[in-house]
């Protein structure tokens, strides 16, 4: 039998398989490859810079002749912290990272990290970029995703609602993924296409509320049929094509249901991440993390630290608890065929029920 629903004719795919647009995993390589599998491969641009995101646009229109997309993020508590500062209203940043400087210094001497110098820190960005995470730095890869027109865009929190008309005058498919009933009322107030419903369960950022639970009340409240289509990531970090390191890779392979944490102690937003001695160390020593974007500059020193030094049991990365079901490192198009193909069966036998 053949999968098809809605969002294929929507999104023009030929199997409602929506690739996660996981920061810095969903690459142009992989989202191409999801892309010309049948699925919709979607770049995980939370971290590129205005530049850098235009290059991976254009990178993956070399490798696709499909549709595609782009997830970044637009936390409204972000901006509005932003706001709040420039009112004089809250510490400045300066103020905020001083004392937690010294606590990731800590960390790294306690278990043998180097810590990077600031050039190995900068990777593509241009020192003339936003803060990563900041508010401008949001709005600038906006103006990007909008001058490059892309095929579908996804904000991975937030609402899109202030971009939708220029995103719409370009003919660009928009969705947003949310955590709760009444995110899923706003997003849907603004005009997006669709809704990603993402429960606790998930990778990266996500809800207080269990998948199973969550799906139904978003699709009551969102006023549609059912599900019809899937967002998947974890399933995916374990491909050739994910841009992540091989070391990580390996840590997806490894990890079991039960070895990923929620944890602010990576953005400052509560996400489902594999636990590593960094994020005991924030339960340990009972510190609280900064908000974004102010955690991340905390965390990034140690992060890269870590990566240099291949060490998976720092930064082993983010990742669901459907992990467990991962046992080997593939190419992207079999993982996805697969998925396909254990569902079109599961399928047919609930059909077989009823005969």
């Amino acid at each position: 039998m053949a999968m098809k629903t809605r969002i294929c004719d929507m999104l023009g795919i030929e199997v409602p398989v929506l690739l996660a647009g996981m920061g810095g995993a969903s690459t142009p390589e992989l989202a191409a490859a999801v892309s010309n599998a049948g699925g919709l491969g979607v770049l995980g641009a939370a971290g590129c810079g205005p530049k850098q995101l235009r290059e991976w646009i254009r990178r993956t229109r070399e490798l696709t002749d499909k549709p595609f997309g782009v997830d970044t993020l637009l936390p409204a508590s972000v901006r509005r912290a932003r706001d709040q500062q420039q009112a004089g209203e809250t510490p400045s940043a300066a103020d905020l990272l001083a004392p937690l400087q010294g606590f990731a210094q800590q960390f790294m001497d306690e278990f043998g990290l180097e810590a990077p110098d600031s050039e190995s820190l900068r990777i593509t960005r241009d020192p003339d970029e936003p803060i990563p995470l900041s508010a401008e730095f949001f709005e600038a890869q906006m103006e990007v995703v909008i001058e490059e027109r892309v095929p579908l865009y996804v904000s991975g929190l937030g609402n899109p609602g202030p971009w939708m008309d220029r995103l719409k005058a370009n003919g660009t498919k928009v969705g947003a993924v949310v955590g709760k009933v009444k995110h899923a009322v706003q997003v849907k107030s603004s005009g997006v296409d669709f809704i990603v419903a993402q429960g606790h369960d998930g990778g990266g950022h996500n809800s207080p509320i269990g998948t199973m639970a969550l799906i139904p009340q978003v699709v009551d409240a969102a006023f549609m049929l059912g599900a019809e289509g899937v967002w998947v990531g974890s399933a995916f970090l374990a491909s050739h094509e994910a841009g992540i390191l091989d070391f990580q890779k390996q840590a997806i392979v490894d990890a079991e249901e039960d070895g990923t944490t929620i944890s602010r102690a990576v953005t400052g937003k509560p996400a489902r991440i594999i636990r590593s001695l960094w994020t005991d160390y924030w339960v340990r020593e009972g510190k609280e993390p900064l908000t974004m974007p102010f955690q991340g500059m905390i965390a990034s020193p140690v992060l890269a630290a870590a990566n240099r030094a291949q060490r998976g049991d720092i930064n082993p990365g983010f990742a669901g608890q459907g992990i467990g079901m991962v046992k080997a490192i593939r190419p992207a198009a079999e993982i996805l065929n697969e998925m396909v193909y254990s569902a079109e069966q599961a399928l047919l036998r609930a059909s077989n029920l009823y005969r």
